[in-house]
């Protein structure tokens, strides 16, 4: 399974760089450079909360698709995808700020039909052209029902790593951890025509608790 993350305060992603400024800080501490030590140390309580890795709790209504990630809502749109989807969808953008949780979480249960890494510009992940022009990881969903969510980390202005742990053909479930983006991202969610929206522009969600739509 995805969830590889259960459990762990802090994304295994973050160990190298709070490991390393927990030593700097700690060196510089021995040689008695108390400023610069506090200064780090600040640095290294920050990237410790960057990487948090918060226990959420998941809806269990049958249907229901949750947020991929937390931060605010900037786009719903309905438009063509014309790389994986190739039709008409409903997109739910939501912009994750470098205060926010970077765990991504999977929107629905179902089985991961593709995986696509596409590299790209850094673009501001708030800009509407971010959606075809950055580098971001798109995660293709088939539920049980048969419909397909698409689900799209996006790399913004300061984000240089997209993580993701699945695999085509594993099997998922709703809110489960499958990944995050490092220092600020978006998260595009792509529901099928006619789906009921359950967020309005400027609403503040979770990942893998906030319901944003519903399967019809």
């Amino acid at each position: 399974m995805a969830d590889r993350a259960v459990g762990i305060p802090i994304a295994k992603e973050g160990w190298p760089f709070v490991g390393g400024l927990v030593g700097t800080t700690a060196l510089l501490g021995l040689a008695g450079w108390t400023v610069p030590a506090g200064i780090v140390l600040g640095f290294t309580i920050f990237t410790a909360w960057f990487f948090r890795n918060p226990s959420r709790t998941i809806p269990q209504q049958p249907n229901v698709v949750v947020s991929s990630g937390d931060g605010k809502v900037i786009a719903i749109e309905e438009e063509f995808e014309p790389r994986y989807l190739k039709e008409k969808s409903i997109r739910i953008t939501v912009f994750l700020n470098v205060f926010d949780v970077h765990v991504n979480r999977m929107p629905c249960e179902g089985t991961v039909e593709g995986v696509n890494y596409q590299p790209g510009q850094f673009l501001v992940a708030s800009r509407p052209e971010a959606t075809l022009r950055n580098e971001q990881n798109a995660v293709m969903l088939k539920t049980e029902s048969g419909a397909k969510v698409l689900c799209v980390q996006v790399a913004g202005l300061i984000a240089r790593r997209i993580v993701c742990w699945v695999e085509q053909g594993e099997r998922v479930r709703r809110g489960e951890r499958f990944g995050l983006i490092r220092f600020g991202s978006r998260m595009d969610t792509f529901l099928p025509l006619g789906s009921k929206v359950c967020v309005a522009l400027g609403d503040r969600v979770k990942g893998g608790e906030t319901i944003v739509g519903e399967l019809r």
